[in-house]
């Protein structure tokens, strides 16, 4: 089950009606944590770190205004972490959307650090990815978290990639392997989407705008417009 990634009118970004990509950060500075949870020996498993950070040039080759996180933050925190219901997925999710089927973690706290973002997040051991997180985390395997958003990116006066004021966060902290050596395929194909809002709703620019093709298509062009369609979804694969 996906959890439809919408927003109230007051939140639409800025860049609404605009393209925007699919933007995940990496960050490996993250520690292991359980505490006893009950009398029976239970215990609860917590990750914490650097979740996210901002006026500096990332690995991606992109570098986020500390101040546009900050807003961006404080607007997730709000809406999402003190109504406990900012989620996070174990992997990597191919869009902004959470899929409730994959949630691993709840993210608990979420706070400034200078420049840096710190996070805590509680693994929900009790749902199947959660459990895999857990067993992970048991063994000692090497765990670190990836930022989800939307955004637009443009070159500032170095030449550096800067995400725009229209950054809106996703999630916080997907829970991902191995973050010294992150799947820049799947990374690839996920950040070479583009996404556009419509009536709060975010959706893939592609799919969007097949969509727009057919329905204002008339009568007696329909068939060739579906067709249309057609041939350019093949021959994009």
């Amino acid at each position: 089950m996906l959890l439809p990634f919408m927003l109230p009118r007051s939140h639409y970004p800025e860049s609404k009606g605009n393209k925007m990509k699919l933007i995940c950060e990496v960050n490996e500075d993250i520690n292991y944590l359980t505490e006893a949870k009950d009398e029976k020996g239970g215990k609860s498993y917590f990750i914490e770190g650097v979740f996210l950070q901002g006026d500096i040039k990332n690995r991606n080759g992109r570098v986020y205004p500390a101040e546009v996180l900050d807003k961006e933050i404080n607007r997730y925190s709000k809406e999402y972490v003190e109504k406990n219901r900012a989620y996070g997925e174990l992997g990597h999710p191919q869009g902004p959307s959470i899929n409730l089927e994959r949630v691993s973690h709840m993210i608990t706290k979420l706070e400034r650090d200078g420049s840096n973002f710190m996070g805590r997040a509680k693994i929900m051991t009790e749902t199947p990815y959660g459990a895999i997180v857990k067993s992970l985390m048991d063994e000692g395997a090497q765990l670190g978290v990836s930022s989800r958003g939307m955004g637009s990116v443009k070159q500032n006066g170095k030449g550096v990639a800067e995400v725009q004021s229209d950054f809106y966060l996703a999630t916080a902290a997907d829970i991902v392997a191995d973050p010294s050596a992150p799947d820049a395929f799947v990374q690839g194909i996920m950040e070479g989407k583009e996404w556009v809002w419509e009536n709060g709703i975010i959706r893939e620019a592609t799919i969007a705008n097949y969509e727009n093709v057919i329905k204002k298509a008339s009568t007696k062009e329909l068939e060739e417009a579906k067709l249309k369609v057609f041939e350019d979804f093949i021959s994009k694969l």
